[in-house]
């Protein structure tokens, strides 16, 4: 499903008329979806008092349409329009017929009515703004919404749906005005909006979803910016022919783990595992290999050469080079240590990279190592993807955390065209894009995933689907979606305090086929 900015949204509405689709249908379809969702979320809406707020515009308009069939549902319904509509305005006209208080702001100078609406309101419809805000709320829009946060306060039991997005977020960034309500459902329209999946926006916004109002989908085929479904990943999954063999399934070589990180050679070996590659070959120091065997005995092993004092970085690097030609894909970097040798170990790796080597997929780490050399893409080959979090990206860049978490979906695009790699931005709402410009968005954002190891599982997870074949954008965005899946099963089950990357292992396989049995 494409995401799109709020000028990309405008463009297809125009798109929309010039190919004979009337805004009075997409309007009246808006309406009644917004309608449906709020009906669905509360349950029951005969007789609850509902005040829809109205502002300018084609927002506005969506929610006369919403007022006009919650009214006829039974709901007790009143609506406050902040600006004033003209006399061809058809949903006002309608919503007249159908004898809806309406109430008007510019007649509520001291905003008597507008107090005592909201203290008996059991929901609010924000219909005030919509994606077209481009300057700080004032006046009279301020007010209301003012009024809303402060009933909000008072009664959070009173649920607030947000048509299109919340009034004061911006689509396209998620920043938010301080006005901006916290909605409880935000019912986006024909499209989503990449503000509504970076923070702040993504909390105010409460959940999200997405209304069909009749936009055919060859109008955004030009979009670049897709949100992954359930659908898309079905579509993307490995095939599985019954007459296969482990090679039929890819060959992985995880150079991976240290003394003071051995848990994550063991979570990014299983993560693979977990996903269905053939085989995992662990290479790390020799001495840990006793450790990890007694709990990894799927994998099979390539010690590394070590001293006393770590890795011995020519020897190492000499090992791992010679394996390159057996492995469909290199996964480096989880738990490898910031060890001076460690370091030296990477770089003569990467320095020393066949013509034709295999896919690479570098996460922590390897990363962190990356940072220190200069213009380090161009010593990689196009089939790498790199998997930072925020402060990796940061280091990466060379700008500030703050700057990479305003405008996550931009920058890990401007990232990978710049370096013409494959980059996955960890964290809330997962951001994968590939060297072309294109761009997926998780729509998962799971407390319980913020704990140490889970990112070594998602990096196996993506090198183990590599290594079965599928194409590497595919591959990265679909780790991404099966780690997130597992994590939202694990959370259903036991909550989100307390998850364990560990826990997410023997969930990968369900989610793989939860997809294949929808």
């Amino acid at each position: 499903m494409k995401i799109v900015t709020s000028q990309q949204m405008m463009e297809i509405d125009q798109r929309a008329a010039e190919a004979g689709i009337a805004t009075e249908f997409l309007m009246e379809n808006a309406g009644r979806e917004v309608a449906r969702e709020t009906r669905k979320f509360v349950d029951y809406i005969a007789a609850k008092n509902i005040l829809v707020f109205a502002g300018p515009r084609n927002n506005g308009g969506d929610a006369l349409v919403a007022a006009r069939y919650l009214d006829e549902w039974g709901a007790k319904v009143s609506v406050y329009l902040l600006s004033d509509r003209t006399r061809q305005d058809k949903n006002l006209a309608l919503a007249k017929q159908q004898e809806i208080p309406l109430h008007f702001a510019s007649k509520d100078q001291r905003c008597t009515k507008l107090k005592n609406l909201l203290s008996s309101a059991e929901i609010v419809i924000d219909g005030i703004l919509g994606t077209g805000r481009s300057r700080p709320i004032e006046g009279v829009f301020k007010d209301a919404l003012g009024r809303i946060n402060q009933e909000k306060l008072k009664r959070p039991d009173m649920t607030i749906v947000a048509v299109d997005i919340p009034t004061g977020l911006n689509a396209d960034t998620g920043e938010v005005d301080h006005s901006c309500p916290h909605a409880d459902l935000t019912v986006t329209l024909g499209l989503p909006k990449p503000g509504l999946y970076n923070f702040p926006g993504a909390e105010r916004a409460g959940r999200v979803v997405i209304a069909d109002i009749g936009i055919p989908l060859e109008l955004s085929h030009d979009i670049q910016t897709e949100l992954l479904t359930d659908k898309w990943a079905r579509s993307a999954l490995p095939a599985r022919p019954a007459g296969a063999n482990k090679g039929t399934f890819g060959r992985l070589l995880a150079v991976v783990g240290s003394e003071n990180y051995i848990g994550a050679a063991y979570l990014a070996c299983m993560g693979a595992a977990r996903v269905g590659v053939g085989v995992v070959t662990l290479s790390t120091a020799k001495s840990l290999q006793p450790i990890l065997a007694s709990k990894l005995t799927e994998v099979t092993y390539a010690p590394l050469p070590e001293s006393d004092k770590g890795l011995l970085p020519d020897k190492a690097s000499a090992a791992i080079l010679g394996m390159f030609p057996f492995y469909r894909v290199v996964l480096m970097g989880c738990g490898l240590g910031q060890h001076p040798h460690t370091k030296d170990f990477v770089k003569n790796v990467l320095s020393g990279l066949p013509e034709k080597p295999p896919v690479m997929v570098l996460d922590a780490d390897a990363l962190n190592i990356l940072s220190e050399i200069p213009r380090w893409w161009k010593k990689l080959p196009s089939a790498t993807v790199v998997t930072p979090h925020a402060g990796e990206m940061a280091r990466l860049l060379g700008i500030s955390i703050e700057e990479v978490q305003r405008n996550r979906l931009e920058i890990c695009r401007k990232a990978a065209l710049q370096w013409q790699k494959t980059v996955v931005l960890k964290g809330a709402f997962t951001v994968i894009a590939e060297p072309g410009g294109k761009v997926r968005i998780s729509s998962a954002a799971n407390a319980g995933l913020a704990s140490a190891g889970t990112g070594d599982v998602l990096a196996g997870a993506i090198a183990g689907l590599a290594a079965q074949g599928i194409p590497l954008f595919d591959a990265a965005a679909l780790g991404v979606y099966l780690h997130a899946a597992a994590g939202e099963m694990v959370k259903h089950e036991m909550g989100d305090a307390g998850m364990l990357a560990t826990d997410l292992l023997p969930v990968l396989p369900k989610a793989i086929k939860g997809l294949k049995g929808r």
